[in-house]
């Protein structure tokens, strides 16, 4: 009996890695293929699809998967696309943007089956990862008036990947997998 419960644990250990695994992939996929640089602010600015991938995660599979495929597939981005400087301030931003997309959708029973909650998630991550990129613009600029520059664009990546992931996680959550 302990043998077939330990065989158990270590599937469902397993599976849960691989699932993770794929959920990164995803997040780096969606930002890296499928991305606009933007010809204002001093680094040019970035829009990508990796945000609705991360609201989408976020939302059906909760905090804890929504702020690791955030953390690591932007990271993982920034790290060979050449944003390399920005990696370990993504990988804070975004994995908090994840965790609090994740947390809220699924609060109180929701589990990311709430339009309104999954909206509110979305919209309440917007400020910190706005306060995250605002910061690690001070830290690589030196002041404090540059990153002001950022903020439209930040704004426009997080729309769109709003206006991507609700729609995408009501079809979804309509799927027997993700009821």
């Amino acid at each position: 009996m302990e043998s077939s419960r330990s065989i158990s644990t270590s599937s469902e250990k397993t599976k849960d890695l691989i699932i993770t695994s794929l959920l990164i992939s995803l997040v780096f996929v969606a930002t890296f293929f499928i991305n606009i640089r933007l010809p204002i602010a001093a680094n040019g600015g970035l829009v990508h699809l990796g945000s609705a991938m991360l609201f989408i995660i976020a939302i059906l599979f909760g905090p804890k998967k929504g702020a690791v495929a955030g953390a690591f597939g932007m990271a993982l981005f920034d790290i060979l696309s050449g944003w390399t400087l920005w990696a370990p301030f993504t990988f804070i931003t975004r994995g908090l943007q994840g965790y609090i997309v994740g947390k809220i959708a699924t609060m109180h029973g929701k589990n990311g089956g709430s339009f309104m909650y999954n909206l509110a998630a979305i919209v309440i991550s917007v400020p910190f990862m706005l306060g995250g990129y605002y910061i690690c613009e001070r830290v690589l600029y030196g002041n404090w008036i540059i990153p002001l520059a950022s903020i439209p664009g930040n704004l426009v990546q997080n729309s769109v990947g709003l206006i991507i992931a609700i729609p995408v996680c009501i079809a979804l959550k309509k799927l027997p997998l993700f009821k």
